[in-house]
């Protein structure tokens, strides 16, 4: 073999090498973004802190509405009062489960189900939530008294899920969360104005 062509053969092995050197390294920005931060579409699933408190307060914060809203039917005087409560059940029940589902991915503590968590004073300082004793004289109430107590502490309620989903979207990272979040605003503040609207409120 000449010089030349030694020469040659180390210089195309050095470039062979160069190749997938920039190879493997363009293969690694599919997993991290700027500043080695994991891209979004390689960690879908990733999660932080917020998003695990996200999920353990806004459970039980759904399992309180899901009562509030099933005392409805037998108490309500309103037939738009009772249509609400209905579709209230019908949107938070199955977020429940959602939200369960993931913090046992996330191998996370998920708050009991059917717990009556408006008798748990730790839960009572949580946005929006009802003390035992709001909880009471819904259930005593009856007719268009129930309709004015549920449409005022369901306004209130609401509130603090929107203010929980609001701190979510700031600091939360999983984006099923964040998505959940943007639901619960934007249904829960319709329902707001709804509420105001039936109490003659602007």
């Amino acid at each position: 073999m000449t010089t030349s062509h030694a020469i040659r053969r180390a210089a195309l092995g050095t470039a062979t090498v160069a190749a997938a050197l920039l190879l493997a390294a363009c293969g690694g920005d599919k997993h991290t973004g700027a500043h080695g931060a994991p891209a979004a579409s390689a960690e879908a699933d990733a999660h932080n802190a917020q998003d695990v408190t996200f999920a353990q307060g806004m459970i039980p914060h759904h399992q309180q509405a899901l009562e509030m809203a099933r005392l409805a039917p037998g108490r309500a005087a309103s037939a738009e009062v009772k249509a609400l409560a209905g579709r209230i059940e019908k949107a938070q029940d199955p977020e429940i489960r959602t939200m369960t589902g993931w913090l046992k991915s996330w191998g996370e503590e998920a708050p009991m189900a059917g717990m009556d968590h408006s008798r748990h004073g730790g839960m009572a300082g949580m946005s929006g939530m009802m003390s035992a004793d709001d909880m009471t004289a819904l259930e005593k109430a009856t007719g268009a008294d129930f309709d004015r107590k549920f449409l005022t502490l369901m306004i209130a309620h609401h509130q603090g899920a929107v203010e929980m989903a609001g701190t979510e979207q700031a600091k939360g990272r999983d984006g099923r969360a964040m998505k959940m979040a943007d639901d619960v605003i934007a249904a829960q503040s319709a329902e707001i104005k709804e509420m105001k609207g039936l109490l003659g409120e602007k």
